[in-house]
């Protein structure tokens, strides 16, 4: 059923445009640029096109909302299809503030509506197929996760690096674990250009029972990098998503330097096309979804702590000049 309207449709929100469109569940595309729409016209034609967020807000046979815009306006967009009574799916993060992330949790389940955050990686095969090898105990006792995900943005529209891209390494690694994070032990950040943007982060974060995990991620980097690192105490593992094949690597320590390649038969599926498909499927069931808004707030939680380590004294005043904003405006 076409029941699905998608509101941004820039450079990623085209591929959200593209999946729902070939899952036969594209209702309505709504983006305040022209440009943009006209080039989805030309693609597909017989879906039905907007600037006006509220014309999909307010029409009854859309039943969902993909809400694929920058971040800062995620939280007033995603309340106010929520409240009316709209699924929602939104691209990571939920929000940038843990308070905004728990009152949108809360909503959808005070509604009994799927709430689901743009996770991707939680979808990914190889990311599932690890997580089989952890629940049966293959690695033993997993000690240290390391994800790098480096890359050149030259388009810097968030607040840092950190809320872009670590958003994917922390649920990611949270989910192949099975283990909520329990704290950020540390937290550096730096910006290439010498202004508030921090376009180069590192933070180390514990998991339940122990686990190490160590994230970095740059838009400065000349040559695109995207590993994960899983050290357990009787193999290790890499997953590097840049390679087009032979994407996951295992190492067992009773055999060193000797490696083997996971061979994935369903490897060609495209992780969106799985994540848009569950979210239909949590849709029609009423299942929650993986990526619930629980499982955004946590994330969200993890770097909002990060970044008060980061920026320090910094934090506190553009808190209190975000504070001041917010009062302004009301």
């Amino acid at each position: 059923m076409k029941n699905v309207a998608v509101i941004g449709c820039g450079i990623w929100g085209k591929n959200i445009v593209r999946n729902f469109y070939n899952l036969n569940a594209l209702h309505t595309v709504c983006d305040l640029d022209d440009e943009n729409i006209k080039k989805l016209k030309e693609l597909y034609p017989d879906v039905n096109y907007t600037k006006d967020s509220a014309e999909v807000l307010n029409n009854p046979e859309i039943k969902a909302v993909c809400v694929v815009t920058p971040s800062h306006t995620h939280y007033k967009i995603v309340k106010k299809a929520l409240e009316m009574n709209k699924h929602v799916y939104v691209e990571k993060p939920i929000s940038t503030v843990s308070e905004e992330a728990k009152t949108l949790m809360e909503l959808a389940n005070e509604k009994n509506l799927v709430l689901m955050v743009g996770h991707l990686l939680m979808y990914h095969p190889v990311v599932n197929r690890l997580k089989m090898l952890v629940n049966e105990g293959f690695f033993g006792d997993i000690r240290y996760v390391q994800s790098d995900r480096l890359n050149i943005n030259r388009f810097k529209n968030d607040r840092s690096v950190m809320w872009d891209l670590a958003p994917h390494d922390v649920s990611m690694t949270s989910y192949i674990l099975g283990k909520e994070p329990k704290r950020v032990i540390s937290a550096v950040g730096a910006s290439s250009e010498g202004n508030d943007i921090m376009d180069i982060t590192h933070i180390t974060v514990e998991f339940e029972g122990g686990t190490i995990g160590h994230i970095s991620d740059s838009w400065i980097h000349p040559q695109k990098r995207v590993n994960l690192l899983i050290q357990g105490s009787k193999a290790s593992a890499i997953f590097d998503d840049t390679l087009s094949e032979n994407k996951l690597q295992i190492f067992e320590h009773s055999q060193p330097g000797v490696s083997t390649t996971e061979s994935l038969e369903y490897i060609e599926i495209e992780p969106l096309k799985l994540e848009c498909q569950h979210f239909l499927h949590c849709m029609e069931t009423g299942k929650k979804a993986r990526s619930d808004g629980e499982n955004g707030y946590t994330v969200v939680k993890v770097l909002e702590d990060a970044e008060k380590i980061m920026l320090g004294e910094r934090r506190k005043y553009l808190d209190s000049v975000n504070f001041a904003l917010s009062r302004s405006k009301r």
